[in-house]
């Protein structure tokens, strides 16, 4: 029998919730990937730090973003999203901001119905724990029709694992666009100033009116001694939360690097790239990366004198680097150096022993 013509009875009674729906609109929301890193210090801007998929946007207060293993007892997760604040402001600014956010691809939400009289009402479910008690606010944001929708949601208990759900109507007005580009925006506000504070709470979609988007929040800022965790982030079509959709790891891993993709190396002379030489001063190589891109990314390079250029001709330091022709599927790059090489050869890309580790990222968040 073809797979394709298999039903959900051959493949297990729990086959609806091992992965095979991909209900949830959310990616890496069991925090489980951190290519970036697992723990940033230090913290005054906005920027995607560690956990894959979460920008934090803030101008409020001192950060440190890491991965945590505290978790919810028996619920299956192994990793949490942390965010400590070091340093405190207890009076912010009009304008000022403290949000965690995913960005979502308006083609990953045609099934919506966005802006038609079908359009399907979604359910917000998370495990959330801080020090800090009191109403939080998560609001879901279309940036294609500027229009957006707030819900409240109060941590009773401090330092405790508290799993919230919130269930927004579906929007009647403004589609989505079709295309990789941002349409949906989920805002885990922690903090705001009276820009966003000053009206009253928007719990029904409505054109973005600033004011009334985080009426009534606390500020996660106001105290070096408050953190925030949340972990099992998952927002799926209907006025219901089902089980949190775990994923297998790669497959997790694979929707991450859609968005963003790092190449690291650390061990002395690790072979990085084969290559060519392209003229007397200049190794080409290609990076095809492991998954095709959402766009044609960035690319981010380590230091210039953490590569070494291996050919017959013998082996020399890296003096310059640099990247051309990128596309979804691959970056080209040159390695350089002021002379000693010869067209024509190949060779390969290693790292240089005591330069620290080298590194390629390829970014193409939204």
């Amino acid at each position: 029998m073809a797979l394709s013509t298999i039903p959900f009875s051959g493949l297990g009674a729990d086959a609806s919730k091992q992965g095979v729906n991909f209900r949830n609109l959310i990616i890496n929301g069991d925090m489980s990937i951190a290519q970036r890193g697992t723990s940033v210090s230090s913290i005054t801007s906005s920027g995607y730090r560690t956990m894959d998929r979460w920008n934090f946007a803030t101008d409020l207060g001192t950060w440190t973003m890491s991965q945590e293993t505290d978790v919810p007892t028996g619920q299956g997760f192994a990793k949490s999203l942390k965010l400590d604040c070091t340093t405190a402001n207890a009076s912010p600014s009009a304008g000022n901001f403290l949000v965690l956010e995913q960005k979502i691809e308006g083609q990953m939400l045609q099934h919506l119905k966005k802006g038609t009289s079908n359009a399907e009402s979604l359910t917000m479910s998370f495990w959330v724990k801080s020090s800090k008690t009191g109403t939080y606010i998560c609001e879901l944001l279309d940036t294609d029709n500027s229009r957006q929708i707030s819900k409240a949601y109060t941590i009773n208990s401090a330092n405790t694992w508290e799993k919230k759900t919130l269930t927004y109507e579906g929007d009647t007005t403004g589609a989505f666009t079709n295309d990789n580009g941002e349409s949906l925006r989920i805002d885990f506000w922690l903090g705001a100033g009276s820009t966003f504070t000053g009206g009253t709470l928007s719990t029904t979609w409505t054109a973005t009116s600033n004011g009334d988007r985080v009426a009534g929040s606390v500020n996660l800022a106001d105290s070096t001694a408050n953190d925030w965790y949340i972990t099992g982030v998952q927002l799926e079509v209907g006025t219901s939360a089902s089980d949190f959709e775990f994923l297998p790891y790669d497959v997790n891993r694979t929707r991450c690097l859609r968005y963003y993709e790092k190449l690291e190396f650390t061990s002395a002379y690790d072979t990085i790239f084969g290559g060519w030489v392209r003229n007397g001063s200049d190794m080409g190589a290609v990076w095809q990366y492991e998954t095709i891109k959402r766009a044609n990314p960035t690319i981010g390079l380590s230091a210039d004198n953490t590569y070494r250029i291996n050919t017959a001709s013998g082996d020399h330091t890296n003096q310059s680097s640099g990247t051309s022709n990128t596309t979804k599927t691959r970056t080209q790059l040159g390695f350089a150096r002021s002379a000693s090489l010869t067209s024509g050869q190949a060779g390969y890309i290693n790292m240089e022993n005591g330069n620290g580790n080298a590194y390629f990222t390829a970014d193409a968040e939204l």
